[in-house]
C-alpha cells in the first residue's frame, strides 16, 4: 500500500499545476492518469491565457491572480512552454456590438484589466488584414497564448523534480472512504491512501465525484479548431469577435460559434470557436467546422484564400455558472474539486494550483476560495426546492 499527502486524479493542465504547487509546498504528491499526459481537454485547445473574456467577478479576478504567476514566479520557465505575450483584439461588427464592449471594457477597468478602446479607423495599425469596415475594438496588452500541451508535460515535469510522482495508464476505480472521510484511491495497481484526493478529471469530473457520493454538475462541452497551412506572419494577436464573451458564458446546449482567430509560431492560423452540449459525442461536425470557416473569412478575408489542413476537437469541463469548482468539498472531508473550467482552464490552471496547494496546506488562499465552493451546487437545489 502507498501513501502520499496528495492525491490527484487528472494529469491534464490543472492536475499539472496543482502537483506542482503541492509538491513545491513540501507536501508528498501521486498524480494518477487513466490516459496519458494532457490527453484529455489540455490537448484540444488553443492555450489561451485571457483576461479579455471575462467579466467582472471571481472568475476575472482568478484570471488576474494567474497571469501573474505566469508572467511572475513561472517567468523562468516561458521557454519551456512557447509562451507568447500576444496581446488580444476584440473587434466589433456593428454598432451595437461596440456599444456593448464599451461598457464591457469600462466595467473591466474598474477591476484592474488593462485595456485600451479602438476606434474603427485605428484597427488597421493593430491588424492590417482586417475587413475594413468593422465598428471598433479594445486591445488587451495582457492576453497571453501558451502551447498547452508542453506546458502540462513541463510543469509535470517540474513537479516531478520537486517529488512529486506520476502514474499514466492508471484508472480509478474506487475511493477508500471510511467514517465519512475520503481516506485514498484504489486503482488495479492497488491502494493509494491521502489525506487529501485532488478531483483534477476534467470534463470526466462528475464521474469521479459520483464515486465520492457527491454531486458535481460537470458536463462535456464540445469545441472545435480549424488548423491552416503554414502562411508568413499575417495575424499579429489574438483577434475575437465581440459575441465571443456572450457565447462563452450561454448556457444554451445548441451550437455556437463566434471568430477566435491567431496565428501561431509555426506560422498555422488557427479558428475557433464552437461550443455544444452533445454529451461526449465525439463524431466530427461539418456544420461546426463551416460555421468556423465561415466566421474566420468574414473577419479576414485572405483566410478564403487559404488551405485548412486539418481539425482537431474536444470537451471542455462546463458548470452551470460559469465558474470553476475549486477547494474542499465539505460534503465528504479529505475530497477536494479543482474543474469546470471549460475554455479557460489553461490560463486559469497556474492560479487555481496554487490556490489548492495553500488552502490543502491550511495557509490563507490569496483569494477567497468561496465564489468557487464545489458544495453550491446542492445549495442551489435546496433554496429552490
Amino acid at each position: 500500500m502507498s501513501t502520499a499527502d496528495v492525491v490527484i486524479i487528472g494529469a491534464g493542465i490543472v492536475g499539472a499545476a496543482t502537483a506542482y504547487f503541492c509538491a513545491r509546498a513540501g507536501m508528498s504528491v501521486r498524480v494518477l492518469e487513466r490516459g496519458e499526459v494532457a490527453s484529455g481537454t489540455s490537448s484540444h485547445g488553443e492555450g489561451n491565457i485571457l483576461v479579455s473574456d471575462k467579466e467582472p467577478g471571481p472568475e476575472l479576478d482568478l484570471a488576474h491572480h494567474s497571469l501573474g504567476i505566469w508572467r511572475g514566479e513561472l517567468a523562468e520557465h516561458a521557454h519551456r512552454w512557447e509562451f507568447e505575450p500576444k496581446g488580444g483584439l476584440v473587434v466589433a461588427r456593428g454598432v451595437g456590438g461596440y456599444a456593448g464592449l464599451t461598457t464591457l471594457v469600462e466595467e473591466q477597468c474598474a477591476h484592474g484589466t488593462r485595456v485600451e478602446l479602438v476606434e474603427a479607423e485605428d484597427l488597421a495599425d493593430h491588424e492590417p488584414h482586417l475587413r475594413p469596415d468593422l465598428a471598433g475594438g479594445a486591445f488587451y496588452p495582457d492576453d497571453c497564448q501558451v502551447q498547452p500541451i508542453l506546458a502540462t508535460a513541463a510543469l509535470l515535469r517540474l513537479a516531478r523534480d520537486a517529488g512529486a510522482q506520476l502514474s499514466t495508464r492508471t484508472e480509478v476505480r474506487e475511493l477508500i472512504v471510511d467514517r465519512d472521510r475520503l481516506l485514498g484511491v484504489r486503482t488495479e495497481a492497488g491502494p493509494v491512501h491521502a489525506g487529501a484526493v485532488v478531483n483534477a478529471a476534467g470534463p470526466w469530473a462528475a464521474t469521479v465525484a459520483a464515486l465520492a457520493g457527491v454531486s458535481l454538475p460537470v458536463a462535456p462541452r464540445r469545441g472545435y479548431v480549424l488548423v491552416t497551412e503554414p502562411l508568413p506572419p499575417m495575424i499579429r494577436h489574438k483577434v475575437y469577435a465581440a459575441e465571443y464573451v456572450g457565447d462563452v458564458g450561454s448556457g444554451d446546449g445548441a451550437l455556437q460559434s463566434s471568430p477566435v482567430i491567431e496565428g501561431t509560431p509555426a506560422g498555422t492560423v488557427l479558428i475557433g470557436s464552437s461550443r455544444e452540449r452533445v454529451g461526449f459525442d465525439d463524431r466530427p461536425s461539418d456544420q461546426a467546422l463551416a460555421a468556423l470557416a465561415r466566421n474566420a473569412t468574414q473577419l479576414f478575408p485572405f483566410l478564403a484564400r487559404v488551405r485548412a489542413i486539418r481539425h482537431y476537437h474536444g470537451f471542455r469541463p462546463y458548470l452551470p455558472d460559469h465558474l470553476p469548482a475549486i477547494g474542499a468539498d465539505a460534503r465528504l472531508p479529505g475530497l477536494w474539486h479543482a474543474g469546470g473550467h471549460e475554455g479557460a482552464g489553461i490560463g486559469l490552471s497556474v492560479g487555481t494550483g496554487k490556490l489548492l496547494a495553500q488552502a490543502i496546506t491550511g495557509a490563507e488562499p490569496d483569494l477567497s476560495l468561496l465564489p468557487f465552493d464545489p458544495a453550491r451546487f446542492d445549495r442551489a437545489s435546496a433554496g429552490a426546492a
